[in-house]
């Protein structure tokens, strides 16, 4: 990213907490037909703007948050979780108001029930004042300004464009995440991020081609005086009006899809950041894509770091084989970013020389045993060193680019040692998967992995075994 120096972003709108109950689900209730969970954890993260103020902490920006919440126990906890992150906030706390909290029941990933408390009555007169006074009086001190606009009273139509006039006398770009169907009262902002879904109904236009998403993009324009008129169009990626009304898209970047909440914060927080930056509209577009496509591959409201952005950026200029092939350090953030996700990881260790049916069997095994399966391969010298001057037979880039294409192996680590001891400590497994014949010895990374299983060869499939056949057919 250009221009390092931390910007300071304004993030004013709706705060509230996501509340996930996770569980399991192994029977109706004899009560009503209805799942019973069985409740084995529960999480709490930011959400509405709160989720946005989180992405842009993990981008690195400098935040201050304003809002309106409840004088309550969730507001308690709120403040706690902002804390949490250090970032500046200006809170008016009124009793009359229930600070959101959304709660979410989940059985085996799935979503089984939501139930929120929460205020959505507009606030009154007083608290519009003193927040009005807090952002003519700090106004100058931004880079940019971001409504989270989540329908839940902060955001009057009044307060945006106070907001949008003392960001305009500070020349500061406001972006709005929108609600509702009258866009008119962002009129002044430099963009809006509404969805098609959303912008079908703020401008009357059903979005099904580049025809319609032309007009609807115009209609946006004109509605609210926006310098970029924009829609976000799921996996399709994103749609802005450039010059001579004409449409730029930006194609989405995401491969693996396991959950889309919260990737409209990521993707406004992503755009503020870069903005901010004096990064131009396209690049930022192209930037906030590869956030959005970090995010929907983790479970729950989620964020984006730069390193993630730029690792998967990375990977999407290789091959999908190789880049599941990973160098020591590469391999140690892609543990971190799955660990943080919750990713049970499973690791083995072997030459691989000559791929075979036992060698396919034995990594299903292993696979089953978690949700992410790391091979760590002997180098070439390695394999020397343990079976002799004339193997292996396959050199490393071939055997790691057979191995990678395999659906059961998720990433395949070369190391040069006699043991994959140290890949072990950076890898962290939960499970270390080894041969059958290892039943009663030591197994290397035993120390670390928080469990070992052995798994039984098929008879008879072996290298060695074939390299035999192929010697005596000559």
């Amino acid at each position: 990213m250009e221009n390092s120096t931390q910007k300071r972003i304004l993030v004013i709108g709706d705060l509230m907490i996501d509340h996930y109950l996770w569980g399991s689900c192994n029977r109706i209730s004899p009560e009503a037909p209805v799942q019973v969970v069985d409740i084995k954890s529960e999480t709490t993260v930011l959400g509405g703007a709160g989720n946005v103020v989180n992405n842009l902490c993990a981008l690195g920006a400098d935040v201050t948050v304003m809002s309106v919440i409840g004088d309550d126990e969730v507001a308690d906890e709120l403040s706690i979780m902002l804390d949490t992150l250090g970032v500046e906030r200006f809170l008016i706390l009124d009793e009359n108001r229930k600070t959101t909290k959304k709660s979410r029941i989940i059985a085996s990933h799935q979503q089984v029930v939501r139930y929120d408390k929460e205020s959505k009555n507009e606030i009154d007169n007083e608290c519009e004042k003193v927040l009005v006074f807090k952002i003519f009086e700090t106004i100058d001190r931004y880079d940019l300004v971001i409504m989270s606009d989540y329908g839940k009273g902060v955001l009057t139509e009044s307060l945006i464009h106070k907001i949008i006039f003392a960001a305009s006398g500070a020349n500061l770009k406001v972006l709005v995440d929108p609600k509702g169907e009258d866009y008119s009262k962002y009129r002044g902002a430099y963009l809006l991020t509404p969805n098609k879904t959303e912008a079908t109904m703020a401008t009357g236009v059903e979005i099904t081609d580049d025809v319609s998403l032309l007009k609807a993009l115009k209609k946006l324009r004109d509605s609210a005086s926006l310098e970029v008129p924009m829609i976000t169009l799921s996996e399709d990626g994103i749609a802005i009006l450039g010059e001579n009304d004409t449409i730029i898209k930006k194609p989405t970047v995401a491969r693996e899809v396991y959950d889309v909440t919260g990737a409209g914060d990521t993707v406004i927080a992503s755009l503020g950041y870069c903005l901010a930056k004096g990064i131009g509209i396209e690049a930022s577009l192209e930037f906030a894509n590869l956030a959005a496509g970090v995010v929907v591959g983790k479970l729950g409201s989620a964020t984006a770091t730069i390193e993630e952005i730029e690792e998967y950026k990375s990977t999407l200029h290789k091959s999908s084989i190789e880049s599941h092939i990973k160098t020591f350090k590469e391999i140690e953030q892609t543990v971190e970013r799955l660990k943080k996700n919750g990713k049970k990881i499973v690791f083995t260790n072997g030459c691989f020389d000559i791929l075979h049916r036992g060698h396919v069997s034995y990594l299903d095994v292993a696979k089953s045993f978690g949700d992410v399966l790391i091979l760590g391969l002997n180098s070439d010298e390695s394999v020397r060193r343990l079976k002799g001057a004339d193997r292996p037979i396959n050199n490393q880039d071939d055997r790691g680019f057979i191995l990678a294409a395999l659906e059961s192996v998720d990433y395949v680590v070369n190391f040069s040692e006699d043991t994959p001891y140290e890949l072990i400590k950076i890898v962290q497994p939960d499970i270390l998967v080894k041969g059958a014949d290892y039943e009663g010895k030591e197994v290397v990374g035993s120390d670390i992995a928080k469990e070992v299983r052995l798994v039984t060869f098929i008879d008879g499939k072996s290298t060695t075994s074939t390299i035999e056949k192929i010697k005596n057919k000559k």
